[in-house]
């Protein structure tokens, strides 16, 4: 009894061990530590010819662990270092209120208004031709072509039109005001990228009942309206999710590429722009890992709603 009892103990010791080292926590914290790693690395050798240079005119003779130390502290360094990033981030993040314009939050806040603005648009369109393509024929056929090559724009070709056009129309003809008008341009970029997912996606959930299904709906004289309403709409919905999570992403980033020809002064574009003219490195990967941050909230938020929703209909967690 006593040696069966000590290989239960055994293998229930070797299933727990399993199950810690294939948890996701486990899988996401080697990942991040290995791209720590590897940043520290490539900062150390893209830092080290200027460091180097620096010591050789001012006649400093340092030990390899001073010189790697120096490397990893310059003020404006080729690649800021981890800790340098993760410094300046938490000093205009945690040190500084969110209403002021030093405050990253405060940038994050300008950009995050135009992403959703540009989300929320670009979701309605893409909903709205995606049940336009699946229900008319000749809108199939003639419009799907245009929206996928209308993805084949350069967003950095397109941006500075769709700036002039939008402040052209909205602060000469309409007399909004400058700040009105820059925002209604990024959120136009933002509707730019965020719509196609939403559209592709949306076709193929609409699409995704099977022909039995849809036998089924006939069988029962239903309308088109009602296999809509409770057939192809719920059957699309984890696609839609699925593609607004891609769309949200897009949305951001188109809003921070709007911010560079817009002339912003606020926003995490304004922030790099401003950072790439006095070359500050540190400050324009602050405003990197904000956006990411940033990033990561909103597909969060989306993955939310899409388990709420489906709560409510009825679905089993996965």
């Amino acid at each position: 009894m006593t040696a069966a009892a000590g290989m239960i103990d055994i293998k229930a010791e070797g299933g727990m061990a399993r199950r810690f080292w294939s948890s996701r926590g486990v899988a996401v914290s080697v990942i991040v530590a290995g791209i720590v790693v590897v940043w520290y690395v490539a900062a150390f050798l893209l830092n080290a010819p200027f460091q180097r240079d620096l010591d050789r005119r001012a006649e400093i003779e340092r030990s390899p662990i001073e010189f790697v130390i120096a490397t990893m502290s310059q003020p404006k360094p080729t690649l800021p270092a981890p800790h340098q990033v993760a410094v300046d981030t938490w000093q205009t993040v945690a040190l500084v209120s969110p209403f002021r314009p030093t405050s990253l939050l405060y940038h994050a806040g300008v950009t995050l208004a135009s992403t959703l603005a540009g989300f929320i648009s670009g979701t309605l369109l893409g909903i709205v031709l995606a049940v336009g393509i699946v229900h008319v024929r000749s809108l199939d056929k003639s419009l799907m072509p245009w929206v996928i090559s209308s993805q084949t724009i350069p967003i950095l070709a397109l941006a500075p039109i769709l700036v002039v056009v939008a402040f052209n129309l909205f602060t000469g003809q309409m007399k909004f005001p400058t700040d009105l008008s820059r925002f209604v341009a990024k959120a136009l970029i933002s509707t730019y990228l965020s719509f196609f997912p939403v559209t592709v996606g949306m076709v193929k959930g609409l699409r995704s009942p099977s022909p039995i299904n849809l036998d089924l709906m006939r069988t029962y004289n239903a309308t088109r309206s009602e296999t809509f309403w409770k057939l192809r709409l719920p059957s699309s919905l984890p696609f839609l999710f699925t593609s607004m999570k891609v769309a949200v992403a897009a949305s951001l980033v188109g809003a921070i590429v709007a911010e560079l020809p817009t002339g912003a002064v606020a926003g995490i574009g304004a922030k790099l722009l401003v950072g790439s003219y006095y070359s500050q490195s540190i400050q324009m990967w602050s405003a990197l890992v904000v956006g990411s941050l940033l990033a990561a909230v909103l597909v969060t938020a989306v993955g939310v709603v899409e388990r709420r929703v489906n709560r409510m209909m009825g679905a089993r967690p996965a």
